[in-house]
């Protein structure tokens, strides 16, 4: 277990160090107000989580190495990935009301939640 919870870390600090180094370079190059930063990240962030995904069935790799690079590095580098993974497997499925209640309440709750902590520190602190 110790040898899982390591790669993931590892993995979380590439992916993390990546975005930030995306975004910084991104807000230099592009000027217009428009997040092309996070857009470009999560964008990039979904092609490797089935990119990886992909090689690591398409070559057997071992769980340890599928969790690096899955959960380690796309974690670390974007949620959305996750998300859009996890959705896309749940078609797969056909688990078409699963699939429209994790996106619509996932997206939904993801708005309330951050105006709600931005209505707390407000209220809080004025």
């Amino acid at each position: 277990m110790s040898r899982i919870l390591f790669l993931v870390s590892v993995g979380g600090a590439i992916g993390s160090l990546a975005r930030y180094l995306i975004s910084i370079y991104c807000a230099k190059i592009f000027t217009f107000p428009f997040p092309i930063g996070t857009f470009m990240v999560n964008s990039l962030g979904c092609f490797l989580i089935g990119f990886f995904y992909g090689l690591s069935t398409h070559f057997d790799l071992a769980p340890t190495w599928r969790v690096f690079f899955i959960v380690g590095i796309c974690g670390g580098f974007t949620t959305f990935s996750t998300f859009a993974f996890e959705n896309l497997k749940l078609l797969q499925s056909e688990q078409y009301l699963a699939f429209a209640t994790y996106s619509i309440g996932s997206y939904t709750i993801g708005l309330l939640a951050v105006y709600g902590g931005i209505i707390m520190v407000k209220t809080i602190f004025g």
